[in-house]
């Protein structure tokens, strides 16, 4: 049987608060399992920035104001210039202002990583999330 470890963790009142409420919400039986699965989400989440490499496959998404002067034609700019990377995109129109961008993505990781970097870096660009798998 694997060693457990017990380790102590300091929440704000509010980030506690909901914290718990969600984990209630969605039927957990106590702390100890929800914050392993959030440390487990966090791993996989970031882990490929600073250490996979080969080839990966995931989604860009992206959530940008395509009011801000010239965001779409540089967004677009980009992408052309890591098409060997790019597999599919889906636009969605989420309000007057506001757009969602889907990325499908399959490649080395150091250009999924610069392809990110640099959608991520365009003034109006509100969000970024890059989620991948090592293929």
């Amino acid at each position: 049987m694997t060693k457990i470890i017990r380790v102590g963790v300091t929440f704000p009142p509010d980030l506690l608060k909901d914290f718990d409420k969600l984990i209630r919400k969605m039927n957990y039986q106590n702390r100890s399992k929800a914050v392993q699965d959030a440390v487990r989400m966090f791993i996989s989440e970031k882990k490929w920035l600073h250490e996979e490499e080969g080839t990966q496959a995931g989604v860009i998404m992206l959530l940008y104001n395509h009011e801000v002067r010239g965001l779409e034609d540089a967004l677009t700019h980009v992408q052309h210039h890591h098409a060997n990377i790019i597999c599919s995109t889906m636009h969605i129109h989420l309000s007057e202002r506001d757009c969602l961008e889907a990325i499908a993505v399959r490649g080395d990781a150091s250009e999924v990583r610069k392809l990110g970097d640099k959608l991520a870096a365009k003034r109006g660009v509100k969000i970024l999330k890059t989620m991948v798998v090592s293929v």
